[in-house]
């Protein structure tokens, strides 16, 4: 496999915008998971997960996995996104898109070695996290312009009817996310 850096500096631009946009949404979903011996469950189950992938480095660290492991990220994203939307707030909802949350954060750190990997380039990894900053604020920004616009034109003030409205962008957005994913990548 190779890398077209166009499309995959678009990627992070848009993956970075997803998360910028969605980052309040998680405030709301988590509420009905009071106990907060969950967190720490998911906190060592991450932990040990992570061990077990860093412990892979060896097999995973190529273009092939990272191809691969980005896909599955990206498609669990898209999953939470659609939970909640079918099961709405509920300790259910909220206990399932923690885990799948869990699941990506695993392999947070492995994306992150092998994204420098591929990318191989300062100049141009230099970009990708230009990009992703900037996407982030371009998504913080538009996420305050839509709850604003919900609030004060829509009348629309209370927070789970706000963001079951943004997952509708959200889902088009991750959609464009796994695609621009997708052809970031040839094969030889």
């Amino acid at each position: 496999m190779k890398l077209n850096r166009k499309h995959f500096l678009f990627y992070k631009l848009l993956n970075s915008s997803f998360t910028g946009l969605s980052i309040g949404i998680l405030f709301t979903i988590y509420k009905p998971l009071e106990d907060p011996s969950i967190y720490s469950l998911g906190g060592m189950s991450l932990a040990i997960s992570m061990l077990l992938v860093a412990m892979l480095y060896e097999k995973l660290l190529n273009i092939t996995y990272f191809f691969y492991i980005s896909i599955l990220v990206e498609t669990l994203m898209i999953i939470s996104l659609f939970v909640f939307l079918i099961c709405k707030i509920s300790f259910a909802s909220a206990l399932t898109i923690y885990c799948l949350y869990q699941l990506t954060f695993i392999f947070g750190g492995y994306l992150v070695r092998a994204e420098t990997l591929v990318a191989n380039d300062k100049d141009y990894l230099g970009k990708i996290d230009m990009l992703k900053q900037i996407g982030y604020l371009i998504g913080l920004a538009i996420s305050y312009i839509f709850y604003k616009i919900v609030e004060n034109i829509y009348l629309i003030t209370e927070a789970e009817s706000q963001i079951n409205l943004l997952h509708y962008p959200l889902i088009l957005l991750q959609l464009c996310v796994i695609l621009l994913l997708y052809s970031s990548f040839k094969k030889n």
